[in-house]
């Protein structure tokens, strides 16, 4: 198969957004990611969409025609994909697929939610799907509560503290504030976190990512023919997904995630790397302790002394492993469709020296780490610099 490289980012900024609709998200990331690719549009070639719950969100289906309406680029193909909260990083190795496989040359790849227009309740509810709706939702076990059984698990297991997935928050908030993309650019203390309010027990207001609207957008180009486009070329050279079961209980082991480590063991083996020439990662910390269990899975510390390494500080930006410096899912927002594409968009940026103030020094390679549900699905991308 081909190379297939990123030649063009877009992105709104996250947050709620009352005065913007679902198809002004989808416009705004779109054309920013088409000039940045200093692309015209009638050169792509196919559209590949990811969004989680539009139905439920803003009663609107058919996600695919639509962005090609809105776009105007009617009549290439756009096709929506769904995959819970990993839904964006879905419809990317559906992109990557088609260009390496020689399909297609230039693609576009996106992912859209608008959540705030619906009752907190009521985005519960539409997020509940993603889990086991006969044998968790409808029994009262929401996203938090899952998420609070892994932590508990893993405290029991490994001895981590609240305070340490409290640190995780921590960081997250203090690279959102060096992200003008952000939902919240403020920066916490372990004791705000600590003093939050339970939502589950363990977890707090403050461990938990919020409902967020955002888009963000992609161009992929066959990477022999990136440098018509762009002399910095980001060459997704790994990629892997796994499923796991979609309810907990079914689960062999509840202190880590199975499709995770078996879409890492995938993207690492495609691209001839190991975790240690990773230089950063964007994880999937929905809940603070789902990035304890992230860094772990990945390979970047050992089983049970994720905590620990969050809380001596070797995740901060530019420590042993750069982690979230875009402020992850808690900081930065997490508009689930949009989510995995939004990770992509900041190893890009990170990688071709574009991230300011929260920069990684000398990144070569940088991964994305996605997850559907409670880690039913798992995406693992691994991008570097194109030689």
């Amino acid at each position: 198969m081909r190379g297939v490289s990123v030649i063009g980012t877009g992105l709104t900024k996250f947050g709620e957004h009352w005065s913007v609709g679902f198809r002004e998200l989808i416009t705004e990331a779109a054309v920013k990611s088409i000039e940045d690719a200093n692309i015209e549009g009638k050169e792509i070639q196919a559209i590949f969409g990811g969004t989680m719950a539009s139905g439920s969100f803003i009663g609107q289906e058919h996600i695919g025609a639509l962005i090609a309406d809105q776009l105007g680029m009617n009549p290439i193909p756009s096709i929506r994909m769904e995959a819970a909260c990993a839904s964006g990083s879905v419809a990317l190795r559906s992109a990557y697929f088609a260009v390496a496989s020689g399909m297609y040359d230039v693609v576009a790849v996106g992912g859209v939610e608008k959540m705030t227009d619906i009752s907190t309740e009521e985005a519960a509810t539409a997020l509940g799907g993603a889990g086991d709706q006969e044998w968790e939702l409808f029994l009262g076990a929401t996203f938090p509560a899952l998420y609070a059984l892994l932590a508990r698990r893993h405290m029991l297991e490994y001895g981590t503290t609240e305070e340490q997935m409290a640190s995780v928050s921590v960081k997250n908030h203090a690279n959102g504030v060096l992200n003008p993309y952000a939902q919240f650019q403020k920066e916490i203390t372990i004791d705000e976190v600590m003093n939050s309010g339970y939502i589950a027990s363990p977890l707090k207001l403050l461990d938990c990512s919020p409902i967020t609207d955002g888009a963000a957008s992609l161009i992929l180009c066959a990477s022999e023919k990136a440098r018509k486009y762009t002399d910095l070329p980001i060459e997704i050279v790994g990629t892997g997904q796994a499923s796991d079961t979609l309810a907990l209980s079914n689960r062999a082991n509840m202190t880590e995630l199975n499709a995770t480590k078996e879409a890492a063991k995938q993207a690492y083996s495609q691209a001839k790397v190991d975790s240690s020439k990773i230089s950063l990662a964007e994880v999937h910390d929905c809940f603070s302790i789902a990035e304890i269990l992230a860094i772990e899975d990945l390979g970047f510390f050992s089983k049970g002394q994720g905590g620990k390494a969050s809380m001596d500080g070797r995740t901060a930006l530019n420590s042993d492993i750069s982690i979230n410096t875009s402020g992850g899912l808690k900081a930065c927002g997490h508009p689930v469709g949009a989510t995995g594409i939004k990770q992509v968009c900041e190893v890009v940026w990170q990688l071709r020296n574009e991230a300011g103030k929260r920069q990684v020094e000398g990144a070569e390679y940088g991964l994305t780490h996605n997850v559907g549900g409670s880690g039913a699905t798992a995406v693992v991308n691994i991008l570097k610099r194109a030689d």
